[in-house]
């Protein structure tokens, strides 16, 4: 039998991928936002496509917000931002 592939739905384009294929923007217990290219972190998380267009989409209609229920400060997104066009 073939094990499922877990899917997400990308925060910016709305495309339902494997997990895999996108990163997860997670926030912690404590209440700290990061990237997790591993998918491993605790916390509450919400899932991108791997480029910076679906980071903008998803920053100007405040899904990733709404997704994690906490407001995220601008120098995050700016982090998130270069982070996925470095890879």
């Amino acid at each position: 039998m073939q094990k499922k592939i877990p899917n997400r739905k990308c925060s910016g384009c709305g495309e339902s991928k494997p997990k895999k294929e996108l990163v997860r923007i997670v926030r912690s217990p404590s209440g700290e936002i990061s990237l997790d290219f591993v998918g491993k972190l605790p916390g509450r998380g919400a899932y991108i496509c791997p480029n910076a267009d679906c980071l903008a989409k998803a920053r100007k209609a405040r899904r990733i917000e709404r997704s994690l229920s906490c407001e995220i400060p601008a120098e995050i997104y700016e982090r998130l931002e270069s982070r996925l066009r470095n890879g």
